[in-house]
């Protein structure tokens, strides 16, 4: 299962965007259909709001990814 740790400079990241820079999807057409049809887990609860906020610490999975949000972006 591909972990990866995506730093973060602000406080908080779109869902939609954090996908994006983990590079899981290629655009955020891809992001929004994956995050509505209920492919996306932060912190393990069903996320399907592409704008919900992401912040360090939090753990997003989308099928065998994990991403680790992190500081220092």
């Amino acid at each position: 299962m591909p972990d990866t740790e995506v730093p973060i400079r602000d406080e908080s990241i779109r869902l939609g965007q954090l996908l994006k820079l983990a590079g899981v999807v290629d655009d955020g057409g891809v992001a929004r259909a994956v995050i509505a049809d209920g492919g996306v887990t932060v912190d393990g609860e069903v996320e399907t709001r592409r704008g919900a906020q992401v912040r360090p610490g939090q753990v997003v999975r989308l099928g065998e990814h994990t991403i680790t949000v992190t500081t220092g972006g």
